[in-house]
């Protein structure tokens, strides 16, 4: 049997959801890697909702299970359901739709909340030594929840490459060690069995960022 692994997701679209290529890659190399892939999102609304033309927000409202469902080819579950004894591990994409809709990140920054069945979940893998993995931004979830771990989202000086550095020292604030990775490269948490890699927090080529993720994803599957 192949591990079974949770992908939680935020919505669709990177400025108001997961990111799009990263949840992709997350799927297509759990599939390689033999494991079977369990998507959920949590049954709230959007934050907000934008035009990935302009950028900018728009008056619309969506739903994040209903928008992940897209991604996930329609077969999702609700997050409420998610039963961590029957699952392996647990994989969490980036995109701003961890920051907007599975936090408060995009707006309080270290002091954000959040979301509750966000939290529990991360707990509840954690308690049970089960692996987590999480790329982009999404490893801000794990700064917050688990004071002193170790993670990466890339380097923490700010410049072309790296647009989002500042990230990266927010989470020190945070009580966490964060290690300098380049796109292709993870960093794990032995301890914590927190598995990370910077995906799109990176300007990089679209297939080293499918790399990177490939790599935390058999590692993630590896460890369960």
């Amino acid at each position: 049997m192949g591990k079974r692994v949770a992908v939680v997701l935020a919505g669709c679209g990177v400025y108001d959801g997961s990111e799009i290529h990263e949840s992709s890659a997350v799927l297509v190399h759990l599939s390689r890697e033999g494991a079977q892939a369990e998507v959920y999102a949590p049954d709230v609304d959007q934050m907000h909702v934008v035009d990935h033309v302009k950028g900018q927000p728009t008056q619309e409202k969506r739903n994040v299970l209903v928008e992940s469902a897209r991604i996930a080819r329609g077969n999702i579950k609700d997050l409420a359901k998610l039963d961590v004894k029957g699952l392996d591990a647990l994989i969490i994409p980036g995109g701003f739709g961890v920051a907007k809709n599975l936090s408060t990140w995009a707006t309080q920054g270290k002091n954000c909340i959040i979301s509750k069945a966000v939290e529990d979940v991360l707990k509840a893998f954690h308690a049970a030594k089960k692996p987590i993995g999480l790329c982009c931004i999404s490893p801000v979830l794990a700064a917050k929840i688990f004071p002193g771990c170790e993670l990466t989202v890339g380097h923490d000086t700010e410049c072309e490459k790296w647009p989002y550095a500042k990230t990266a020292e927010t989470m020190k604030e945070l009580g966490c060690k964060h290690v300098n990775k380049h796109v292709t490269e993870i960093h794990v948490d032995v301890k914590n069995k927190l598995v990370t890699t910077s995906a799109f927090m990176c300007n990089a080529p679209i297939h080293d960022i499918y790399d990177g993720i490939g790599k935390m994803v058999k590692e993630v599957v590896r460890l369960a």
